[in-house]
């Protein structure tokens, strides 16, 4: 992947794969390019080079049937619906799986009732799952940001996934807070089977759940490998250090 805008090279020739069922971090200094990469995997940027989704190429898609096809995110700044409630932020997430068009929704046919039972079967399950009952009814603006990031990670799981991109999900959270992000996102991954690429500058939790990792560095690929393998990569320690070892 390349990308520019104007001069500035965000996005250097950028290339790496993530296997089915991964977890592949992706980190490096700021203004690297992380999340650059992340809206051109969630075409909301158009970047040179190819991006491959089970084998499709993502440019062939319009930006509206991304989460639909596979792919959910959530955002290093919250996006969510601040005047609605926990359990409606999630349940627009569902949106993409509906298939009942506006007749249907305007003659209330049977297959809309459907819909609407089993998305709220699926609201519901991530409520639980990420312990959201307690706030289920509240506004999200209400909530502490802790509890909105748990909403928006729902929100991106309530539209069935198989790639999962999360930026930077550690940020403004407290060391147990961190603990149990880690924990969540295995438990995730296995029971939903997802494969996960994560932006994070939080080094530990990177290095503790990554299966694997990809560093950036103005817009650069600098390292690849496993968590021990990029550790000590003098490229990396350079570019978080500003010097060589």
């Amino acid at each position: 992947m390349t990308l520019r805008f104007g001069g500035v090279v965000a996005l250097d020739g950028v290339s790496f794969d993530v296997e089915q069922g991964e977890i592949c971090g992706l980190i490096g200094p700021n203004g690297a390019g992380k999340t650059t990469l992340f809206n051109c995997l969630s075409r909301l940027y158009d970047c040179e080079g190819e991006i491959l989704f089970e084998g499709r190429a993502l440019a062939q898609l319009s930006r509206h049937r991304m989460a639909g096809f596979g792919i959910g995110r959530t955002f290093q700044n919250l996006a969510l619906f601040r005047s609605l409630t926990v359990r409606q932020n999630i349940l627009m997430g569902t949106h993409c799986l509906r298939r009942a068009g506006f007749l249907a929704h305007a003659m209330r046919l049977p297959i809309v009732s459907r819909e609407e039972l089993a998305q709220g079967q699926r609201a519901d399950e991530l409520i639980e799952l990420l312990a959201l009952g307690e706030v289920a009814h509240v506004a999200v603006a209400q909530l502490p940001f802790g509890t909105q990031k748990r909403v928006e990670l729902a929100r991106a799981l309530a539209a069935s996934p198989k790639l999962l991109l999360l930026d930077e999900p550690a940020c403004g959270l407290n060391h147990e807070e961190v603990d149990q992000l880690a924990a969540l996102i295995r438990q995730l991954r296995k029971r939903f089977t997802l494969t996960v690429l994560l932006v994070e500058h939080h080094m530990g939790l990177v290095m503790a759940l990554s299966d694997k990792i990809v560093a950036l560095n103005f817009g650069r690929k600098i390292a690849e490998g496993t968590p021990q393998d990029v550790r000590d990569e003098p490229e990396l320690i350079k570019a978080y250090l500003g010097a060589s070892v």
